[in-house]
């Protein structure tokens, strides 16, 4: 009997295993792997020689040297930025789900956060790019980074404060179900055996 059928249903990721099962072609996976990695690393230094320039000038912008624009701005991204990728990790991270919905919901929290994570990158990078984006923050918007900074510690604050209401809370309910337990165990003496 041939074996080409077995060949075309197995296809060209995987080989036959001596069970039968097929086998996990892993020097297809390291190439793709090695691929996607090294375009990763390309984007990521494309993107520092690019995007700090043009987040600065895009806040610039925004706030076009007043005062006031800089701080309300500042605080506004710093909150929401932070809030809201913060939320979505809890949601994520609170239950037991598969490990492919928390790496898309990580994600979507970085897709989130990347106002903020863009001020940080020029606020902590150290290249051409990054200084200069830090020179036009300075004269174009004025007090940005710093009230971003202050809106970013509030929202992470407030999302420490309800993490810790909402578990104090739901402790007191399990102890509170526990003694009710308790009581009603101990009014009706008649559920118990006794020897």
């Amino acid at each position: 009997m041939s074996d080409a059928p077995q060949a075309a249903e197995r296809g060209p990721d995987s080989r036959p295993a001596a069970d039968g099962a097929p086998e996990t072609n892993w020097s297809r996976r390291i190439v793709v792997g090695g691929a996607l990695l090294l375009g990763a690393v390309v984007l990521f230094f494309l993107g520092a020689a690019f995007l700090p320039r043009w987040w600065a000038h895009r806040i610039g912008n925004q706030v076009a040297e007043s005062t006031a624009s800089g701080i309300g701005l500042g605080l506004f991204y710093g909150a929401v930025f932070t809030l809201l990728p913060l939320l979505v990790l809890w949601f994520a991270f609170r239950k037991r789900r598969r490990w492919r919905v928390w790496i898309a919901m990580l994600a979507v929290a970085v897709v989130v956060a990347l106002p903020n994570l863009l001020t940080l990158g020029i606020v902590l990078g150290t290249g051409d790019a990054a200084h200069a984006g830090e020179r036009t923050l300075d004269v174009k918007a004025p007090y940005f980074r710093a009230s971003s900074l202050i809106g970013a510690i509030g929202a992470a604050v407030v999302v420490a404060v309800l993490f810790y209401i909402l578990t104090t809370r739901r402790r007191s309910k399990r102890a509170e179900a526990r003694l009710r337990d308790q009581l009603e165990t101990r009014d009706n003496p008649g559920d118990t055996e006794h020897p």
